[in-house]
C-alpha cells in the first residue's frame, strides 16, 4: 500500500464505478487521462540578493463541461502525483455539483512560511506569469488552496490583469471582497459540509444532525467552520476536534466558538480546555459522525477496523483509501466522498466568478441560498443513483458525476 500513488487510489475509485455502469473503454480513457500538465521552474530574488528556483504545477483534467477550475497549493511536499490526482477529482466535484467547469489544480514546492511577505510575493508573480499562457478567466481560473489566500490571489489578479492591461477579475476565485471577492467564501467549504452532514444525517441515521455526536479532525478553514456551522446552526453536538497538536475531547460538548477563539490568540489548540488525545483515538471515538477534515489517507487499511462512527462524512480531500473504504462498507459504516461533501468551495467560487465577469455582487444570503440548494441536489442525485444502482455512496455520486462528463464528451465529439 505504501508504494501507492494518490492517483492510482483515485483511479481505483473511479473503475469500480466505472465498472458497475459499464462504462465503454474508449470513454475510460479519456475520462481517466488528463488534457494537459505542465511543471515549471523558475527563479526568484530573495531578500538578501540570492536566487532560488522553484518548482510549481499547473494540472488539467477534463474540460468538456466548461472551462478548468481548482486550486493552487504551497506546500514542501506538493509533487506531480498529488497535483494531478486533485484536478481529477475536481473534474467530478464540479460535475457532481451542477457546476459548468472541468477539474484543475496547481502547486508550488515551498515551505511559505520561510519566506518573508517580499519573497512570498515574487515567487507567486513569477509562478502565475510562468503558468500564464494555460490559464483565464475562459480557460482555467485558480483559486486559493493549502496555505495560499486572498492576498495571493490579489497578486496572481495583478500580474495576469498586467499583461492584459486592463482588470480582469475572472481569472481568479478566493479575491478579498475589495478586488470582485464574494460574501459566503471563507465559509464555503466547511458549509457545504454542514448541508451535506445533515441530509446524510437524515438519509442515513433517520433524522437530522442536532443532538448527534460529532468528531472533527483537522481545525483549519474548512474543519473549524465545519465544526462551528454544525454545532452553532444545526445544533449537533461536537464532542472533539483536532489540529496538529492533537485531538481535544468533551463527551459534554466543546464550545468551537470559544476553541476559534483560542487558535486565533494562541495558533493552535495546544492546551485548550478539553481532553487530550491522539489524532488516531479521534478516529476512533463511538459518534455518530466522523468528519476527516485534515489530510489524505488518514483513514486506512491499519486503522479502519477500529472506526466506530455510523457515518463518515469526508471534507478532506482524499482521506481514505480504497483498501480502507472497502472495510468500511462491510462494517455497514455509512460514507459520504470528499467530493461530494466538500463542493461547497468550489461552487461558492463559481457564483463569485459569475459576479465578476457581469460586475454584479450578491449579498450574503443570496450565496447561502444558492449554495444550499446547490449542496442539497447534488446529495439527492447521489443518493437517487445510489439506490439506482445498489451501491455505495462514493460509486453512486462517481456514477452521476461521470455520466454528465461523458454525455458531455459524446455530443460534443472527438475532433477532428
Amino acid at each position: 500500500m505504501a508504494n501507492k500513488g494518490l492517483f492510482e487510489d483515485a483511479l481505483t475509485q473511479f473503475n469500480r464505478a466505472a465498472d458497475l455502469m459499464k462504462l465503454d473503454d474508449g470513454m475510460r480513457q479519456v475520462l481517466s487521462s488528463h488534457k494537459r500538465g505542465i511543471r515549471v521552474q523558475f527563479p526568484v530574488k530573495m531578500d538578501d540578493g540570492s536566487i532560488r528556483v522553484f518548482t510549481g504545477y499547473r494540472y488539467q483534467h477534463n474540460i468538456a463541461r466548461g472551462p478548468a477550475k481548482g486550486g493552487v497549493r504551497y506546500h514542501p511536499n506538493v509533487n506531480e502525483d498529488e497535483i494531478k490526482t486533485l484536478s481529477f477529482l475536481m473534474t467530478w466535484k464540479c460535475a457532481v455539483a451542477g457546476i459548468p467547469y472541468g477539474g484543475a489544480k496547481g502547486g508550488v514546492k515551498v515551505d511559505p512560511n520561510e519566506l518573508s511577505t517580499g519573497e512570498l510575493e515574487r515567487m507567486s508573480r513569477r509562478y502565475f506569469s510562468e503558468i500564464s499562457p494555460f490559464i483565464g478567466p475562459e480557460t482555467d481560473i485558480p483559486a486559493p488552496d493549502v496555505n495560499t489566500n486572498a492576498q495571493i490571489m490579489s497578486w496572481f489578479l495583478d500580474t495576469y490583469s498586467m499583461g492584459e492591461g486592463r482588470s480582469t477579475l475572472g481569472i481568479v476565485t478566493g479575491k478579498p471582497l475589495e478586488l470582485g471577492g464574494s460574501l459566503g467564501r471563507p465559509e464555503a467549504t466547511g458549509r457545504g459540509v454542514s448541508i451535506i452532514t445533515n441530509e446524510a444525517s437524515k438519509y442515513f441515521l433517520g433524522d437530522e444532525i442536532k443532538g448527534k455526536t460529532v468528531a472533527v479532525q483537522g481545525f483549519g478553514n474548512v474543519g473549524s467552520y465545519t465544526a462551528l456551522i454544525l454545532g452553532e446552526e444545526y445544533g449537533a453536538k461536537i464532542v472533539a476536534i483536532s489540529d496538529i497538536t492533537g485531538g481535544y475531547y468533551n463527551p459534554d460538548g466543546i464550545n468551537v466558538k470559544e476553541a476559534f477563539e483560542y487558535v486565533t490568540a494562541h495558533k493552535s489548540l495546544e492546551g485548550f480546555n478539553a481532553q487530550k488525545i491522539t489524532n488516531e483515538e479521534l478516529l476512533e471515538l463511538d459518534v455518530d459522525v466522523l468528519i476527516p477534515a485534515a489530510l489524505e489517507r488518514t483513514i486506512r487499511e491499519d486503522n479502519a477496523d477500529k472506526v466506530k462512527a455510523k457515518l463518515i462524512v469526508e471534507a478532506a480531500n482524499g482521506p481514505t483509501t480504497p483498501e480502507a473504504d472497502a472495510i468500511l462498507r462491510s462494517k455497514g459504516i455509512h460514507l459520504v466522498p470528499d467530493f461530494l461533501s466538500n463542493a461547497g468551495g468550489v461552487t461558492v467560487s463559481y457564483f463569485e466568478w459569475v459576479q465578476g465577469l457581469y460586475s454584479y455582487f450578491w449579498d450574503l444570503e443570496d450565496v447561502r441560498k444558492a449554495l444550499d440548494k446547490a449542496m442539497k441536489n447534488a446529495f439527492k442525485d447521489s443518493a437517487t443513483a445510489r439506490e439506482e444502482y445498489k451501491t455505495d455512496m462514493r460509486t453512486a455520486s462517481y456514477i452521476v458525476a461521470i455520466n454528465k462528463v461523458a454525455t458531455a464528451t459524446r455530443l460534443r465529439g472527438i475532433f477532428p
